[in-house]
This record gives structure tokens, sequence and C-alpha cells, in this order.
């Protein structure tokens, strides 16, 4: 197979192929397929009116394939458009995810919300403008250019008093205009018209702080979250789980549950549930069910505390060397190798990276009605589209006859367990011909949703007598991030999807880091490993919130300070002297100036307290960020306090800034709850992290003392992401800051008490 050099910011921007396993082939998708248009389900692409309605009362909705996982998209999209448009920011309103009325843009994926998102929608808004203008010259009787429009309404050049609304122009009709497609479904969906959108030199709205929306119905508890849906002659539906991973029932008693009325009891395969007729007989149901299951002997063999030796021992299930999609690429180890045997110093370190859940504040809830002529879904998946077409495949049903219609949720980031109550919902509705209402538990959420996988990172690195870098190698090996897909597009990839009979797909990534620095002799590469059980594991691994870097910039920034170090250099000095990328190098020097970065600094102690200083920085998804941060370590108590950040985002065109900054906030609390507190403890047999007291999340006495956010607005640049590179530095800074307090290098994540005590003098 020939050797593919694609990086990971090529792949986010075109991001079409997949690597999937067959019998040990690795095939790279056909360009000649990918220009073949797919085929079709809801609105066409390709229509203005798919995009953009103007109703009377000149409100402009815009319908997005996308979601909001809280960031305040809508706010984004709704300034993209006003601008575009010449109308209000009031005037427009955004709708998300609804499958009757949006294209699938792929939901949320990738930071790819404005980064790619918001094109077709700024693409759409020109083009529509354009054409009300040129109805508006006809209505007018003038030419186009002889028109201005301001706040909707398009008047004569010099004579303002000759005018026509947009609303009297098309308002509750429609535009009956084409867009180019194309041909592409997902996040590179895309349509462009005859009109240009403006230069940003233009705008005046676009770049301003805008006011999120949802505020104030989340506050006064009116927003509208799937778990409020409940449709007309519901019933209550709950699985029963395994006490043991990989347990399938033997028998089921029906009479243990007969003391409640009208609860009905559902097996298929190994899937068990209860359903009644109100949500806390069905509570009762599950908890009173008795269920005999087959006794497995250690399928997760040693649990978390054999978790390392087990990565380490096993043979890996595939090799590769890029990141994420395009065929295997061959590396050479050999050259690197070679390099660090002459080199005059060799310098070489293990990290650790354990399995993390979702941990969503609210566990999964999905309310489906399945009728003989087609099936209503409520969701709040990141991917509507792609779990219509899932649940569509796993119902035998066609997929023109499902609609999902997202809802607010309790915030996602990845895939989570937020597509699986859906899946069980609509089995049970389609059993009981009535829509169900699934609502997983506090214990099912952190239990049973799909893990980031865990991981060891193992780097080496050369120095000759001039403490030059010789050589650097970096290797990855950890579980499976595609155990199950990213998205729940098949049966397949949902727990009751595997234990009704649907085998797990052969797919294979983990990952390897965005290279910001050049060294030579540079040779990275990563395995994947076999999971513990095959079909329907409580610990099956898939995408958490910047998929698998956390685990690899954790070890890659954290070993460029071991190197900085050795080579007797300032850990800024050593980056600013490796970086490759402009923009990369001016947010870091911007990062250490706000945070008063001096290559002399002494860390202190007072009293039990150790104070220290430390750097990491990321580029991926078209932008860049670093962050600096200052802690305060007790060595009475082992507790890690955050107690000075600045984290710095160059993300090209900044369309609402206050955005941005809510955006980094959020990433930083959940930074440092990741780096501090989230890990997934197991024994052999099954998860222990089933609540907020077993599996730990920052809280409001971790919220830093101060926090500078800083971001350079780059409009000539396209809009890059940022929260996930917003996120992934933070435990690498947190780490490189607690070394340089205290001088002990914790090489694993979460940075707990009882991993810092005993070796803190």
């Amino acid at each position: 197979m020939s050797s593919i050099d694609i990086t990971r910011r090529e792949f986010l921007q075109s991001s079409s192929a997949l690597v999937v396993g067959f019998s040990g082939v690795f095939p790279l998708v056909d360009a000649t397929a990918q220009a073949v248009a797919p085929k079709l389900l809801g609105p066409d692409p390709s229509a203005l009116d798919t995009w953009i309605k103007i109703g009377r009362d000149g409100l402009v909705t815009i319908n997005s394939g996308k979601m909001d996982c809280g960031q305040g998209l809508d706010v984004a999209y709704a300034q993209i458009a006003a601008e575009e448009l010449d109308v209000p920011l009031a005037q427009v309103i955004v709708l998300f995810g609804d499958t009757r009325l949006s294209a699938n843009q792929g939901g949320g994926s990738a930071s790819s919300g404005v980064r790619q998102g918001a094109v077709p929608i700024r693409n759409a808004a020109a083009e529509a403008r354009r054409v009300l203008v040129g109805l508006a010259a006809k209505e007018l009787n003038t030419t186009p250019d002889n028109l201005q429009v301001v706040d909707g309404k398009v008047s004569v050049k010099g004579n303002p008093s000759q005018f026509v609304t947009y609303s009297q122009l098309v308002g509750d009709k429609e535009f009956a205009t084409n867009l180019e497609w194309n041909k592409k479904i997902g996040n590179d969906l895309n349509v462009i018209g005859t009109a240009k959108p403006k230069h940003p030199s233009e705008y005046k709205i676009v770049g301003k702080d805008a006011p999120r929306r949802d505020i104030k119905d989340k506050v006064i508890s009116a927003e509208h979250f799937t778990a409020h849906i409940r449709p007309e002659n519901l019933l209550h539906g709950r699985a029963i789980r395994p006490p043991q991973a990989g347990a399938t029932p033997i028998s089921i008693d029906e009479k243990s549950v007969a003391f409640i009325p009208n609860v009905k009891v559902f097996q298929k395969g190994n899937f068990v549930a209860v359903v009644a007729e109100n949500e806390w007989d069905a509570v009762k149901a599950a908890r009173a069910l008795k269920v005999v299951w087959t006794k497995e002997l250690r399928p997760l063999q040693g649990g978390d505390k054999k978790m390392f030796d087990y990565i380490k021992n096993a043979t890996p299930t595939f090799v590769n060397a890029v990141p994420m999609f395009f065929g295997k690429k061959e590396y050479n180890v050999e050259p690197t190798n070679a390099a660090l045997k002459t080199s005059a110093k060799v310098l070489e370190a293990e990290y650790f990276a354990p399995f993390q859940s979702h941990a969503r504040i609210a566990p999964s809830c999905g309310v489906v009605d399945v009728k003989p002529d087609s099936v209503q879904i409520w969701t709040d998946t990141q991917k509507p589209h792609f779990q219509r077409q899932g649940i569509a495949k796993f119902l035998d049903i066609p997929a023109e006859k499902v609609q999902a219609k997202w809802m607010h949720g309790a915030g996602s980031y990845g895939r989570s367990d937020a597509d699986e109550a859906p899946y069980e919902a609509a089995l049970l509705s389609k059993e009981y011909g009535r829509p169900v209402r699934v609502q997983w538990s506090r214990e099912e959420g952190t239990a049973w949703d799909p893990k980031a996988p865990a991981s060891i990172i193992n780097l080496k690195a050369g120095l000759d007598e001039k403490n030059n870098v010789t050589a650097w190698l970096f290797k990855a090996k950890g579980f499976n991030g595609w155990d199950v897909k990213f998205n729940a597009e098949s049966p397949e990839h949902t727990l009751v999807g595997m234990q009704t009979g649907h085998k797990k797909w052969t797919a294979y990534n983990f990952n390897i880091p965005e290279e910001s620095y050049k060294f030579p002799n540079h040779v990275h590469w990563w395995e994947t490993v076999p999971p513990y059980v095959e079909q329907a594991s409580p610990m099956r691994t898939a995408h958490l919130r910047a998929p698998q870097e956390m685990q690899t910039r954790f070890a890659q920034e954290c070993f460029i300070d071991e190197v900085a170090l050795a080579a007797q250099m300032d850990s800024l000095a050593f980056r600013l002297k490796h970086i490759q990328e402009p923009r990369e190098k001016e947010i870091l020097e911007a990062v250490a100036k706000k945070f008063g970065w001096e290559s002399n600094y002494k860390p202190t102690k007072t009293g039990n307290i150790s104070t220290g200083r430390g750097l990491a920085l990321y580029n991926g998804y078209q932008s860049y960020a670093a962050v600096a941060c200052e802690v305060e370590v007790n060595h009475t108590t082992g507790r890690i306090w955050v107690k000075r950040i600045v984290v710095g985002m160059d993300c090209g065109l900044v369309i609402n800034p206050s955005g941005v900054r809510a955006a980094l906030e959020g990433q930083i609390m959940q930074g440092i709850s990741r780096a501090l507190y989230e890990e997934v403890k197991f024994d052999d047999n099954r998860v222990l992290s089933v609540d907020w007291n077993t599996y730990r999340i920052a809280s409001m006495k971790d919220v830093p003392g101060k926090i500078d956010i800083i971001f350079i607005n780059r409009p000539d640049k396209a809009s890059g992401g940022v929260a996930e590179p917003g996120l992934v530095s933070l435990p690498a800074a947190i780490a490189n800051a607690v070394f340089n307090a205290t001088k002990v290098r914790i090489r694993q994540y979460p940075l707990t008490p009882q991993r810092i005590k005993p070796l803190m003098v």
C-alpha cells in the first residue's frame, strides 16, 4: 500500500474518507465515488429555501444541520446571516438539527460549527440578498446597483422614501432559487450562489459581541429539553443492565414485577427492559425484575489496577502513523534509533492516560413514536441526521419514513451516551405501538457510556553535545478510538444494537499530535489494542472531546518540558526555537507576554504551599492555542489549585468575541476537571465509577483565582475551531506547573493527591 502524507489539519478540511478494516485490509475511499451525489434524505441542499425562510413578519429563519452543545452557536450563525442580509440581528432565528427542515451538515463534530457549518449559511444568505435586491429592482423599477439595504428595507439610493421590505417581497413565499451544492454530506457540505459574500472590511455585526439567547430560559427552567417531551399515550421504559461486563440473560422471572400494574417485560437477544404507564413504575420494575445472568470469568482482566499492563502486553490490532483517516502510512523507526544511539544524551519517558467518561450532567434520554407509516424521534444527540439513519436500519424501516428532531440536552462532546436511549426507545415503541420515553440513570450514564480510550505514550529524544535535538520518537499505544463509531449511523455502534445481535464493526484509530515542532530524525506512530470485551462492553471506546488529543498532547507537551530542562533551556525559549508555524509562535508569545513569563523565574514555597508555572500549546482544527498557568500545590493534602491561567487563541476570523471567551471559559473548567479528577475505575467485572462520588469532576472550588483570555482576530483567515483547541493543552500545562513547583514529575493524569503526595518531600 502506498504511503499517504497528510496532516490532521488537511483531514479536518476534507473529511470524507474513512479507514475501515475488513480482514486486515484498510482501503482508501475512491475519489471518483466521492464525486457522485449521495442519496438525499430530507431537504435538497441546493435549494436556497432549505437554508433560509423569511416570514411576513420580517423574521428570518436559518435552518442548520448542525446543533449547539451550549456554546451559543445560534448567535454566531445569526450574526453571519444578519450581516449578509443587512437585517437586524434580533430578526434572525436559528433552528438546529431538524431532519425535516435541514440538510445533513454532520451535526456537532470536530469543532466545525463555525469553521465549516457557517460557510453554507454565509453563502446562502449572500445569495438571498442578491435575489431580494433583484426582486426589489423590478418592484421599484430601477437597477440593483441603484439600491441599498438597511435593516431589511430595500430603498433607492438618495431617495429612501422609495422602498420595499424583504417581507413584502417574499414573506412566507419561496425563493425558488438554486445553489451549487458540492455533492457532499456531513461537515464538508457546502453550497455557493452567484453572489459573493461581503469582505470582512464591510462587517458591522460580525466581530462584535452579541449576547447568548438561551441563558434566561435555562435559568428560569423554561428551556425545552428532550427529557421534557411527553407525547400523548406515552409509555416509560427502563433497561436492565448486566451485573458483569459481557454477561447474558439466562432466565427472566416476570412474576417478580407482577405487583406493579400494567408493567410489561421485553427481551430481544441480550437486551432486557420494562415499560410502564408512568416513570416511577418503570424505575421500580427495573429494580425489582429478577434476571439470572451468566457468570463471566474476569472479563475486565484485572480492572484499572492492571490496565496499563494490559496495554503494554497486548498484541496490537493495528499499527498506523497518521492521525485519523486516509489509510495506513508506513514509517521507519531505524533512522531515529540510529540517531539516538549516537546522541550525547538520550531522554525517555512513558505517559499514561486513563479511561474517561463523558459523564453528562444528565444522562441519555430519548423519546420515539413508531407509527405504521412514520417514526418521530426527539433526541439531544450531536448527530440527529445520522441517528435517524441508524434507527431506520435498526427498525428495518425506510429512512425516508423516519424523522429526528434535535432538542436541547445536557451537553455532549463526542460519542457520548446521547444516542443510546433513543435507540432503546425506538425498539420498545415498535414493539408496543405507542410512543416510548427511555431515561438512563446516573449509574448507566457513567458506567455504560462509550469511554475515552486509555493509553500509554512512549517518547524518546536525543541531544548532542551542544544540547541540540538530534532525534525524536513518539509512540502511542491504547484502546481503539473507533471501538464504536463517532456517530450512531448504524445499530452496531450502540449498546442495544450489539445486545440484539449487530456485530461491532472493524475499524481502528488512535492519534498522534499535529506537529507544532520541527525536529530532525522524527518518527511517530500509534497502535491500538483489543477491547476487553468484544460486544456490548461498558468499556467500549469512542470519541470524547478532542478525540485522543488530550492523551497525546499531554505526553508531547510534558516531554517538551523535560527535554528543555535537559537542554538547559527555558521551556518557552525551547518551544519558540522549534515551532514551525508563525501563527502558533505569535499566539504563544502573546500568552507569554500576558502571563509575564520570565526565563529566570523561581518557584516559591510558603509554609506547606508550593507555587509554580507551566506552559503548553496546540494546533489543530485550523486554529492555534496556547496556555500558561500558575498552580499552588498543598504538600499536606496533595491538592492542586490552578491559581492563575492565561489562554490564548488564534482561530482566524472571530464571529462573536463574547462567544469565543465563553467557549474558552468552559474549556478551562473541563480541562481542569479532566486533568485533576476524571478517571473511570473498574474491577475485574464491572465499572465502579457510577456517580459523582466515584467519578469526580471539578467543582466551584476549582475555579481559578484569575483567568485571562486573549485571542488574535484575523479577518483575512477562515474561522477555525475554538473549544477543542482551547481544551487539550490544559492537563500538560498544569502538570508542567506542578513539576516546576515541586520537582515532582507526574506522568499520568488525573493528577490526584494520591499520585502526588507520596512523591513530595
